[in-house]
């Protein structure tokens, strides 16, 4: 969805961002503040071992104006099965085929339902989520065939939904280059110095320049013809 065609009505006028503190969540905070939302940001604590972003996404709740800004907390080690959460599960340093293991099972899922739970209690009939099927890593959440399916389960699992409110999923970087994301959140005053994509991030949130996440921020940069802000070990 490009978000020159979001609606903001009488009715919709609040929306929930998830908000990762890296590069794609920030832009997609951007753009709702700029659609003119009253915008609640939500991290997730779920037990990622690059915890710098959770710092990142505190700054740019701050920077970028969030009326809220909130941490949830869970524990997606206890179900393991992915390099982002398991320190036994290296974080892989080159390209690979099919879905990586830095795949978080269900993770989106899960992030998306607790916004969609802050959003029903918010009376917020927006949620925007940074997902990217152009330039990612092939994870099976981040397609526009989900965020249909999550967005219907919204409207038929809650009680604001069976009540007639209707909730939509907003994804305004879909179908975005990383170049294009970029262009946008700097038009936007997004600061990229704020924000931490690496997987392998240490405390202070200095990149490893090895990684998915590294090799895509920094191949957006230089297809952007910007100066990488980037931090690195």
């Amino acid at each position: 969805m490009s978000a020159a065609v979001i609606p903001l009505t009488a009715a919709h006028t609040r929306a929930v961002v998830l908000l990762s503190g890296g590069m794609d969540s920030a832009t997609t905070l951007a753009i709702a503040k700029g659609l003119g939302f009253e915008c609640y940001a939500l991290a997730v604590d779920y037990g990622q071992r690059h915890r710098a972003e959770l710092d990142a996404a505190a700054r740019i709740a701050h920077s970028l104006g969030a009326a809220a800004y909130k941490v949830i907390k869970i524990d997606l080690g206890a179900i393991g099965g992915s390099a982002l959460t398991d320190v036994s599960i290296a974080v892989p340093q080159q390209s690979s085929q099919g879905i990586p293991v830095t795949y978080v099972p269900a993770r989106n899922t899960i992030l998306l339902a607790l916004a969609l739970g802050w959003a029903e209690v918010l009376k917020a009939w927006d949620i925007f989520i940074g997902v990217n099927a152009v330039d990612y890593s092939g994870y099976p959440d981040c397609r526009p065939q989900f965020i249909e399916a999550f967005e219907h389960l919204a409207n038929v699992a809650t009680k604001a939904g069976v009540e007639g409110n209707r909730f939509i999923c907003h994804t305004p970087l879909i179908h975005l280059s990383k170049a294009d994301i970029i262009h946008e959140g700097l038009r936007l005053g997004v600061d990229y110095a704020e924000t931490v994509s690496c997987y392998s991030a240490d405390d202070a949130g200095r990149a490893c320049g090895r990684c998915d996440a590294c090799r895509l921020r920094a191949a957006g940069f230089k297809a952007a013809g910007v100066a990488d802000p980037t931090r690195y070990q």
